[in-house]
């Protein structure tokens, strides 16, 4: 009986010993990947899970833009949709911020706005539009003296020498009347396709995608396209929307890239839509701080427009002060 005693422990602690040594081993296997996952669990909790996702796509961005997590073109259209259906939240009273009366005043303002803000033009236009209230009269307008009054717009001289052309082709070819139609209007002196699209969309209410600095750099930043010439992104982002949303889109785009994402310092602890953006993290996180990075109505400061929409101001918008306003 003593061999049996002593044989049963041994054959039981054999394989006790080994179970415990693959237990132990078992723990070590599972506790590296265990600290490894940790992160990943918590980047799936919006907003770290763009933070997350950002901090890999800018590296890869330096080189060549990807949509995110290998979006498929159906995503993106769903994805860039919903973008603008959230900011038609936020900014319900979106406009165009130029001052205008018509479509003569729209056409020109925008022109001078190239190169400065929409405010300093709006300061400027007033006494433009006083003493020319019609392309009739700028055409027949002394250079110098509008020089003078577009002075503080910057490229004076070359923003007079468009506007005077301007008003003459309006004379010459079109009866002094701003024509409707896209092709007509890139044939008139100092007018691309951004004005264009600004004047049928705003003054003629055909619809257009109004690619200027804003839009170009949130459409990239949200990867909506990957290209960077303002004909191309055009293209592209229109093959996302139907037509009835350009011209609304537009607006969205560009007061979003105002107010909120910033060129430098982007808001996105403050921004509406971070998680839906793959460029979250590149501005400040922190709420708090990101509050202050806001502009015009959303910083509690006035807007660019003189004289803005009623739905502006009943959204507690301010208007612009004129030019030569103390504070």
């Amino acid at each position: 009986m003593n061999p049996v005693k002593k044989s049963a422990p041994a054959k039981k602690a054999a394989p006790v010993e080994k179970s415990a040594a693959s237990k132990k081993s078992a723990a070590g296997k599972k506790a590296a990947p265990v600290k490894k996952a940790a992160p990943v669990k918590e980047a799936t909790v919006a907003p770290k899970k763009a933070a997350a996702a950002v901090k890999k796509a800018s590296a890869a961005r330096t080189v060549a833009p990807k949509p995110p997590r290998n979006e498929s073109h159906t995503a993106l259209v769903r994805r860039a949709r919903r973008i603008n259906r959230e900011l038609a939240e936020v900014f319900p009273y979106a406009h165009p911020e130029l001052d205008f009366e018509n479509p003569f005043q729209l056409i020109v303002a925008t022109v001078l706005s190239a190169q400065t803000t929409d405010l300093r033009v709006n300061q400027t236009t007033p006494s433009l539009f006083a003493k020319y209230p019609t392309p009739e009269d700028l055409a027949a307008a002394n250079p110098e003296e509008v020089e003078e009054i577009l002075r503080p717009t910057g490229f004076f001289r070359a923003k007079t020498k468009s506007v005077i052309g301007l008003s003459k082709a309006l004379v010459e070819n079109h009866a002094g009347e701003v024509p409707g139609r896209l092709e007509d209007l890139v044939k008139l002196p100092g007018v691309g396709r951004k004005t264009a699209f600004v004047v049928l969309g705003n003054a003629f209410g055909r619809p257009g995608i109004t690619v200027d600095t804003h839009f170009q750099r949130l459409v990239r930043r949200w990867q909506w396209t990957e290209e960077s010439e303002p004909d191309k992104i055009e293209a592209a982002v229109a093959a996302l929307f139907p037509k009835s949303d350009w011209t609304d889109l537009s607006h969205h785009v560009i007061w979003h890239g105002r107010r909120i994402c910033h060129a430098r310092k982007p808001a996105c602890g403050a921004c509406p839509i971070a998680p839906l953006c793959p460029a979250y993290g590149e501005g400040e996180t922190d709420p708090d701080k990101a509050a202050k990075l806001l502009k015009y109505e959303k910083g509690g400061f006035p807007g660019q427009r003189l004289n803005p929409p009623q739905a502006y101001l009943d959204a507690g918008g301010k208007a612009a002060p004129p030019l030569g306003a103390a504070g």
